[in-house]
């Protein structure tokens, strides 16, 4: 169980979450003081009759509209209402419950003014599954994630629909079924749920976590590929990447040492040298390997900020004007994480493509046919997943054009640089979507390849590393050899799920 307090949480913590990890609300005295201190300090400025922006005035544009006290309890119902305008498809429950969360931790530093109970009411719906049906499309990622986190705040007050043991249901249904009471926001909550960067940042952490394993997988597959291709495993010398020493592309090539019991080179090696794809895969790889670090340092800084406006020190007593709701950290990490995993969708495709050519590929049947000689004459093995790797690759390669450009002044020009951290979020989980598709095509092939090598007698699988012969016996799990054509959409769509649920052993860290 994920406790949640004013402490630190990681990407992983949201990501178990997002998977269905059970969390809970901290007790600790001091937790709930620093919570109270926010509301209380908020209730004692209204009996003043201060001035709070987004409490007693209107909100973005609208902050020199003045709220009659006799109307601010309504304004956050307003607030949510009328950005329930968010279109496109909607996220899927495991995106629902990584906003959630970290929604959740933000709101836990004890910075937004909001009450214990509300805090107590998003643990409450994680703990029974209930997620708000959230569209993808309607944030320029400032002031945050306003019209799709409107849908969690509609969501926590019983309206709009969610998702709920496996159906799409209105809220109101599911909170009359289970006796829950609606919420009712007090003055700030509705602001302080909305305007951050929660969306972008739960997808960051889902994105992270599905290109570092990517990292991993792809080489594992250069490794395949090498054999498949007879390739020089002395490519990946530790002498040799000593002397450029990026610390991720360095890693790469240790496991690929590893994998190919790559020992001292020969004198004489058989070529030398292999085509780039090969060649330099630690290099294209460790571009990821290394850039992940900093992009968890970004992930995680946004993940334990409180990201709304004002912020709210109860225990200083000041209500702070400013701008965190703005996602550029987000918005670059997704930018640069899409790029760098458009990168290793761009590296498969060409090991793909030289596998399968017997201009290239030193000896295996054209399109890794595995037809008898008599049969092969109509047989076309890869051919087609061939094309539709390169296909998903182009793809993935034209949605790396990076969306933080793309500031679009909104709101009456009170947003008017905004970060489009959110389309770039998606972006990236689209980007990932492509390159998990190519991965699945290009590890069948080079499985394929690898069988053909042992049939023919140039290999033997006894001599191939165990845990090349563990991944070549989880592919077989889930597609046979391909001797006659046969359509391998859904053996390609069973090899994507396994990618997606990270069911290929690959390395530890």
């Amino acid at each position: 169980m994920i406790v949640f307090d004013n402490n630190s949480r990681s990407i992983e913590d949201i990501v178990a979450i997002a998977m269905g990890e059970s969390v809970a609300l901290s007790s600790a005295p001091e937790f709930e003081r620093l919570i109270h201190s926010g509301s209380e300090f908020l209730d004692r400025l209204l009996r003043e009759e201060g001035v709070i922006y987004g409490v007693t005035t209107g909100y973005g544009d609208s902050c020199t509209v003045s709220i009659p006290m006799n109307l601010v309890d309504e304004l956050p119902a307003h607030l949510y209402t009328f950005h329930g305008c968010g279109l496109g498809e909607v996220l899927s429950p495991v995106m629902a419950r990584a906003v959630m969360a970290v929604r959740l931790q933000s709101l836990c530093q004890g910075m937004s003014g909001v009450s214990l109970a509300l805090l107590q009411r998003m643990v409450l719906l994680l703990e029974k599954d209930i997620l708000p049906v959230i569209p993808r499309e309607g944030s320029v990622g400032a002031s945050g994630d306003l019209t799709p986190l409107s849908y969690v705040a509609a969501v926590l007050c019983g309206e709009r629909e969610v998702f709920y043991q496996g159906e799409r249901r209105a809220t109101e249904s599911v909170y009359a079924e289970l006796n829950i009471t609606p919420l009712k926001l007090r003055p700030k909550e509705g602001l302080a749920l909305m305007n951050g960067t929660a969306v972008m940042t739960a997808i960051a952490c889902l994105a992270f976590d599905r290109a570092r394993y990517l990292a991993k997988l792809s080489t594992r597959i250069t490794a395949l590929a090498t054999l498949a291709s007879k390739g020089n495993a002395h490519h990946f010398d530790e002498i040799l990447f000593s002397v450029k020493p990026h610390p991720g592309q360095q890693q790469i090539a240790a496991w690929l040492r590893d994998d190919l019991h790559a020992g001292e080179p020969p004198r004489n090696p058989q070529r030398l040298q292999d085509r780039y794809s090969l060649r330099c895969a630690p290099h294209v790889i460790g571009v990821l390997q290394d850039a992940l670090p900093f992009l968890r340092q970004y992930i995680e800084n946004e993940i334990n900020s409180a990201n709304d406006n004002p912020i709210i020190d109860g225990v200083g007593e000041h209500v702070l004007h400013g701008g965190h709701f703005y996602g550029g950290h987000i918005a670059f990490a997704m930018d640069s994480l899409k790029n760098a995993v458009a990168n290793l969708a761009d590296l498969l495709d060409r090991q793909l493509a030289m596998v399968v050519d017997t201009k290239f590929n030193h000896g295996l049947p054209a399109n890794l046919s595995g037809a008898s000689a008599e049969r092969r004459p109509i047989n076309h093995g890869f051919k087609a997943v061939q094309i539709g790797a390169s296909a998903w690759t182009a793809e993935a390669l034209k949605l790396t054009m990076p969306a933080s450009v793309f500031s679009r002044s909104t709101e009456c020009h009170n947003q008017d640089k905004v970060s489009m951290g959110t389309i770039s979020a998606r972006d990236c989980i689209r980007v990932l979507e492509l390159t998990e598709q190519v991965t699945a095509a290009t590890l069948l092939a080079m499985v394929q390849g690898i069988d053909l090598r042992i049939l023919q007698g140039e290999l033997a699988r006894e001599t191939l590393a165990p845990a090349l012969v563990d991944c070549m016996a989880q592919v077989r799990e889930l597609s046979a050899f391909v001797e006659e054509d046969r359509a391998l959409e859904s053996e390609l769509r069973a090899m994507c799920r396994a990618i997606g649920e990270q069911k290929f052993s690959t390395y530890t860290d």
